[in-house]
């Protein structure tokens, strides 16, 4: 009679226990970069759908009404659900609109979470809500290249995307002599990928694209880092270091850049999403006039442009890849 050893009832139970511990510790991991993985590849999908759209509009600004008393309460305002239903919906497949007030009859939340989950905020109606500083009163005021306080309108994809849109029927071309952000953005789209199911988390199911420039608009849709390069990586010490400023994205990450001049300007309209409130933040976008040792340079107390001697240091918030 052959005798076979089998495990007892008590090795079984504690081996089952040990599985369960590490599976409880790394699931959790695993589904985040899963569902991460998911989201980044539905966010450049659905970039480069609305990029293509866009670009086949002649022009971005003049669509629907806004209208203001002389204390500047909205008397009428029907600039977004016009862009939508006039001219985005000629060249981009939508289900469902919703007007200002309705945004949730598509899905969008009502609360957000700013990127890295710093705070929740009411989710924006309108444009100041995105960053107050929109308004500032320091770009050309009355000029072409003004900003209107539209109200938000939204719509849902084919895809299930809740998209909320920001219109600004005032904004003016790149060839405007003036160097303010806010004058060019003519559209600003806040989406949540998977509707109002959560985490609803900037830089997670929650994102946002702007146009800026009435004609030959450019689409952008920065997925933007949640701290400051310049806050983790060392201080340059000398001018040659400065001007290889790309360097302390990569400290952190390979994959993480400069944000280009568009995509910076994209950030400082949302602002209030990205926790970005004040200070000089360089792009990736080199100004080959004068001097290679210039850039663009975005303020985020004004929403001024500049050109930047990148020997001089700057705060730098790098974007993925």
């Amino acid at each position: 009679m052959k005798k076979f050893r089998g495990f007892t009832l008590a090795e079984v139970l504690i081996t089952l226990a040990i599985i369960g511990i590490v599976a409880a510790i790394t699931l959790p991991s695993l589904l985040v970069n899963v569902n991460e993985k998911a989201w980044d590849a539905q966010r450049k999908a659905l970039h480069a759908r609305m990029a293509q759209a866009i670009g086949q509009m002649n022009t971005l600004g003049g669509y629907g009404q806004f209208e203001t008393d002389e204390e500047g309460t909205a008397t009428e305002d029907t600039a977004a659900e016009s862009f939508i239903l006039d001219a985005l919906s000629k060249v981009y497949k939508i289900n469902n609109v919703c007007g200002a007030g309705k945004l949730s009859a598509c899905g969008v939340p009502s609360k957000i979470a700013t990127l890295g989950a710093v705070s929740e905020i009411t989710f924006p109606t309108k444009m100041s809500e995105l960053n107050e500083k929109l308004l500032n009163g320091l770009h050309t005021e009355g000029e072409e290249g003004d900003v209107a306080d539209t109200k938000a309108a939204a719509f849902e994809t084919v895809n299930g995307e809740s998209v909320a849109v920001f219109y600004n029927p005032l904004c003016s071309s790149d060839t405007m002599v003036n160097h303010y952000a806010q004058n060019k953005m003519c559209v600003n789209f806040i989406y949540d990928l998977n509707g109002a199911e959560g985490p609803n988390e900037v830089g997670k199911d929650v994102g946002f694209m702007t146009a800026f420039n009435n004609k030959n608009p450019v689409v952008v849709a920065p997925n933007v880092d949640k701290v400051n390069a310049s806050d983790a990586a060392p201080s340059y010490s000398t001018s040659e270091e400065a001007l290889d400023a790309a360097k302390a994205c990569k400290l952190k990450g390979e994959d993480l850049r400069l944000p280009d001049r568009d995509e910076i300007a994209s950030m400082f309209v949302n602002g209030k999403l990205i926790n970005i409130a004040a200070g000089y933040f360089l792009s990736g976008s080199v100004i080959s006039i004068g001097s290679s040792g210039l850039a663009w340079a975005q303020n985020f107390e004004n929403g001024s442009r500049h050109r930047a001697d990148r020997s001089v240091v700057h705060i730098i918030r790098c974007v993925y890849k």
